[in-house]
Formats: structure tokens, C-alpha cells, sequence
């Protein structure tokens, strides 16, 4: 048995569905923070086979993420998303949205799971049976494939916000803070979906919208 597969077998042992957790976009200066709940099937051979190259999304290509996104679609037996504006991140702050968003996905699954993997978090996601795992993606095949799931998903928004906003380069950082990002804001100010209680924001002197 794979060592990433070692938590979850400990659930299915005991009869438990289990589901792992992840987010995007906690960091981004613009667009929403996503997260992602999968449950795979306890099939420890398919899995083998179907997902050996899911890892952490950050440790992928784009392309590999794409191709895979699509195949633990297939291999899941349940994918559940949560998408949190930024307007709403203003609001209650970005820890809470992040808790917001995994309830979202967990909300979403056709079924309630026994148990969460949850890549970590400070502190629990209400009263669910749950491990907070540190680098969880690495210790949880469940994760990982989360992690996938939630990133794939953000990127595809944001390149749709640079068809809605263009010239601020979301496409390319998808909303994360790089030069170009700094430069389109000085240039042409915030849109709806950059987060006015960030940093480089509140130095523009924005007010918040309402």
C-alpha cells in the first residue's frame, strides 16, 4: 500500500468514507480562495493506476495539473467545490473565507463523510472528525488530489476574469502578487475582484466597496 494511502486505509478499515481537503488562493492579491474535497474510492489497485502521478499541485506543471484534474474526476467518487469571493474575503477576513470555502465543497459532496483529511489549518473545521496535516498533500493521496481539484478550478476563473478584465495579466499570476500585477494596479487601478483589505490595495488609499 502506498505510503499516501495510509491514512485513508486507516478509515476504510473502519468502515469510514474519507475525504481530503485542500485550498487556492489563499495568497492572491485578487480573485477568489477555492477549495476542494475529494473522496476516492477505496480501491487501493485503481487508485495505484489512475492517480500514481497526483501530487502537490504547487510541485506540477499546468499541463500535468489540466490532464489530471480531468482523470480524478473520473476516478473520485465524489468531487465537491467551494468558491469564496473577494469581496467576501474583505468582509470576514481570509482565514474565515478559507473556512467558508471547505464547507462550501464539503456541502457539495452527494454524500457526508466519516472523516476529513484537511491539509493544514490553525484550527478545526467544526465539529468533524478530522486530521489537520502539516504538507498534508504529501501525506495524503486524498489531499493531494484535492489540491489539484482546487487549483485547476481557480485558474480556470481567473483566466476567465482576464477576458472580463484585461490588461492586468490574471491569466498569467492568476491574481498573485508579481511586478506586472503591481504595475497594472498603479496603471489602471483595482477591478471588483482584487481584495481591497490587502496590502498593496489599502496603499492605493481604496475605499472598501459596499
Amino acid at each position: 500500500m502506498p505510503s499516501r494511502l495510509k491514512k485513508e486505509l486507516s478509515c476504510w478499515l473502519a468502515g469510514q468514507t474519507v475525504a481530503g481537503l485542500d485550498e487556492a488562493g489563499r495568497g492572491a492579491w485578487a480573485g477568489p480562495v477555492v477549495a476542494a474535497a475529494v473522496i476516492l474510492p477505496p480501491e487501493s489497485d485503481l487508485l495505484v493506476a489512475s492517480l500514481a502521478e497526483v501530487d502537490d499541485s504547487k510541485r506540477l506543471s499546468p499541463a500535468t495539473r489540466e490532464r489530471l484534474y480531468g482523470r480524478i474526476y473520473e476516478t473520485a467518487a465524489a468531487v465537491g467545490v467551494g468558491v469564496i469571493p473577494a469581496s467576501e474575503i474583505d468582509r470576514i477576513g481570509i482565514l474565515t473565507a478559507t473556512y467558508a470555502a471547505m464547507t462550501m465543497a464539503l456541502a457539495q459532496l452527494p454524500t457526508r463523510p466519516d472523516h476529513l483529511l484537511i491539509d493544514y489549518i490553525p484550527r478545526p473545521l467544526g465539529a468533524w472528525p478530522q486530521q489537520r496535516i502539516k504538507r498534508g498533500e504529501s501525506a495524503s493521496l486524498s489531499i493531494a488530489a484535492a489540491s489539484i481539484i482546487a487549483k485547476v478550478h481557480r485558474d480556470r476563473l481567473m483566466v476567465e476574469m482576464e477576458a472580463q478584465w484585461p490588461g492586468y495579466g490574471f491569466a498569467r499570476h492568476k491574481g498573485y502578487g508579481t511586478a506586472q500585477h503591481r504595475a497594472a494596479l498603479d496603471r489602471l487601478g483595482p477591478t471588483p475582484i482584487h481584495r481591497r483589505t490587502w496590502a498593496p490595495l489599502l496603499q492605493l488609499r481604496l475605499p472598501l466597496e459596499t
